[in-house]
């Protein structure tokens, strides 16, 4: 083989491995400028290793997680564009190989011995951030660059500089198309990713998560708002579920705790994304989570409406009577938009005849300037506040029929029971299996009304299909459903919601909202 063959040949597999990586970085780069809530803050999060207190500084502020956010972005789109069509290759490998350094040593794999199993990427000291860090410093110091668009400026401008040689230097027709070939390579490869979205693109880290984006682009429509006080909200609102783990599972005991390990502070993040980007733009969320809720909000930006459970303090699992105004200050100070007093203990004090502390709590509510909610499982309970003359601003009601067949008889319920009774090992009584235990009685209520009322466990904790769920509440005059939601079901339950309310039909109650 000739020298020159040779060359070529070097130059041939230089080129296609530098276009490979520059590829992979551009790839990776544009399906997160393209994701539209892509963010760097879980992968910083959960870093380890030596160097884990740098990174964890880089989200110490919304600022910096931006700018971090628009480095890796747009590094990779830029090193992965350089790269591939060949101009500044050495620039750009210093850069990539810098940014490599950054995502190994953010996940270093010393976790695992080489006698012992590797998991997906997680390999013993050496892996593809590795391999592809070895690569670029390699592009760094050769003194190949390969065919692309810079070989080809470098030879006209050699070109012009030299017109007296112009006969040797000239490329001819061949040349122009080997440094211009990646231009249809890269046409290819960039239609192909398009017709082929995946809703979970690969990361360098493992650990960079897109929110699915695929099921974004499958949403049917935009979701209604109705108006709550002053806010205009979504007429699906999520649930705090999400958060505490609250699965109402019957008899299956290991419930909770599986959904607890799922929702990670991470999933619920991603979650809270996948809700806004779907049109769902409020949560109702427990006390306990408003610190949790104010660090989303803060880190990512999030404009998301907060609804906030308020109540009288808990310790040791008692309530402290005397202590009305202590959960409304802090939910305050941690950024909620509306409060509401929470069912259950608006049931107790109904049943205990304390009418009064709901009033001075709704009342405290109100003179901070908040929207105030009042919250019940039972019929009764919002039945005498509002004879009593105690009407908030609107009411968070439990709305499911009972046509399903954990619903223990009829004739075995009793008021108050949801708060009252224990979980029984009889079918025919309660086991957390009900919470609008006399259906007919709820929608006479909720239609004598002229409040807003937001319906929640409206699937009665998933025993009720969304389609049958959604329907009935609304049919019977709710003006807002609150659904807990994982995130593979955000999008599929939001096109529920939209057709649900645009097919409407049998609702006699008007529109409250």
């Amino acid at each position: 083989m000739k020298t020159v063959q040779q060359e070529n040949l070097k130059k041939v597999l230089f080129t296609v491995l530098r276009m490979s990586i520059g590829w992979h970085f551009l790839y990776e780069g544009l399906s997160k400028v393209f994701s539209g809530n892509w963010s760097s803050y879980n992968f910083l999060m959960d870093t380890h290793g030596f160097f884990s207190p740098f990174y964890h500084w880089l989200v110490s502020s919304p600022s910096l997680v931006k700018m971090v956010d628009m480095f890796n972005m747009y590094g990779l789109v830029l090193i992965g564009l350089a790269l591939f069509v060949g101009i500044l290759v050495r620039y750009a490998s210093y850069a990539g190989a810098a940014l490599m350094v950054l995502y190994y040593f953010a996940y270093p794999p010393f976790g695992f011995s080489f006698m012992g199993q590797a998991y997906g990427e997680s390999l013993y000291i050496v892996n593809k951030v590795f391999i592809e860090g070895i690569v670029l410093l390699f592009f760094s110091f050769s003194k190949y660059s390969g065919f692309g668009l810079g070989e080809l400026l470098i030879k006209l401008r050699e070109r012009k500089e030299r017109p007296q040689k112009e006969k040797e230097l000239d490329m001819g027709r061949r040349e122009v198309l080997k440094n211009l070939a990646f231009l249809p390579v890269l046409g290819l490869m960039g239609w192909g990713s398009f017709i082929n979205k995946k809703s979970d693109v690969e990361v360098f880290s493992g650990a960079t998560n897109i929110v699915n984006r695929e099921g974004i682009d499958k949403l049917e429509g935009k979701l209604p708002k109705g108006k709550l006080g002053k806010h205009e909200i979504s007429r699906l609102v999520a649930g705090g579920n999400l958060m505490g783990g609250w699965s109402h599972a019957r008899d299956l005991r290991y419930a909770s705790e599986l959904f607890t390990a799922y929702n990670t502070e991470k999933k619920v993040f991603e979650t809270l994304m996948l809700c806004e980007q779907a049109g769902v733009d409020s949560i109702n969320i427990a006390f306990r989570y408003g610190g949790l809720m104010a660090k989303y909000k803060k880190l990512t930006g999030s404009k998301i409406k907060v609804i906030t459970q308020v109540g009288l303090r808990k310790e040791n699992g008692q309530r402290i009577m005397d202590s009305l105004y202590d959960e409304i200050n802090k939910a305050i100070d941690n950024g909620s938009d509306i409060l509401q007093v929470i069912g259950n203990d608006g049931d107790l004090l109904t049943h205990i005849n304390r009418l009064d502390m709901i009033e001075k709590m709704l009342s405290k509510i109100r003179a901070q300037g908040y929207t105030a909610g009042l919250g019940a499982h039972e019929d009764e309970s919002l039945i005498v506040c509002e004879k009593n003359g105690i009407i908030p601003d609107y009411y968070m009601k439990t709305m499911h029929h009972d046509r399903y067949w954990s619903a223990h008889p009829l004739e075995k319920r009793y008021p108050y029971e949801v708060i009252l009774s224990k979980n029984s090992i009889d079918h025919n009584q309660f086991r957390d299996n009900m919470f609008c235990l006399f259906p007919e009685k709820t929608v006479a209520f909720v239609n004598s009304t002229k409040v807003p009322v937001m319906g929640f466990k409206v699937l009665a904790a998933g025993a009720i299909a969304p389609e049958d769920g959604f329907n009935w509440a609304f049919q019977n005059g709710a003006d807002f459903i609150c659904v807990g939601m994982f995130d593979f079901q955000v999008v599929k339950d939001v096109n529920i919601c939209i057709k649900t309310l645009k097919n409407l039909q049998g609702r006699e109650r008007e529109w409250y909202s």
